[in-house]
């Protein structure tokens, strides 16, 4: 997944939970609320740290963690990112989370060309997971992808000069589908 996503979706919803957060009279009945921090664990994003992995800034201002959330009686936000870096190589990396994704379903790679083109079937649930929705990878870099779209666990592994440089995310949402009528 591209970096600028996550920066430019991080950038929405922290202005979305600004707002969000803004005192109300009447949000305090509404059970609404909202978190935000720069500091996310394992267990936030539902995954388990890399052995030997570190925090990775791309510049010294930047952050190695997101961690954000809106929810109110009937609707739902959280996100949760890390950006780690190793000394292994992209390839062991990707295979540590792939089969570390494995225990929340079929796992897809949106690098591989033949799952990334992957669409719904008629048939399939609209909350269906799929790789269509992703910008380009960058070179060599693998995505893969587990969940729906409401529940998801996305891993991002690209190469750093003889490692790796990942982004673990987990997304969750609820009560943001939109019913279109029936025509």
């Amino acid at each position: 997944m591209n970096k600028r996503n996550y920066l430019t979706l991080s950038i929405v919803i922290i202005s979305v939970l600004s707002v969000a957060a803004a005192p109300s009279p009447s949000r305090a009945q509404d059970g609404v609320g909202a978190t935000a921090s720069t500091k996310a664990t394992a267990k936030d994003v539902g995954l388990p740290i890399y052995p030997g992995a570190k925090p990775h800034k791309d510049k010294d201002n930047d952050s190695d963690a997101l961690n954000v959330g809106l929810w109110g009686n009937t609707f739902g936000f959280k996100m949760a990112l890390m950006k780690l870096e190793s000394t292994d190589s992209p390839d062991k990396v990707a295979a540590f989370y792939a089969k570390a994704l494995a225990k929340y379903g079929k796992v897809l790679n949106c690098s591989d060309p033949a799952q990334a083109k992957t669409t719904k079937d008629k048939g399939d649930s609209s909350n269906q997971l799929t790789c269509d929705d992703d910008g380009k990878s960058d070179k060599g870099e693998v995505v893969y992808k587990v969940g729906t779209k409401d529940n998801q666990h996305i891993v991002s592994v690209q190469p750093n000069g003889s490692g790796s440089v990942f982004d673990l995310v987990f997304l969750y949402t609820r009560g943001t589908d939109e019913k279109k009528p029936a025509s």
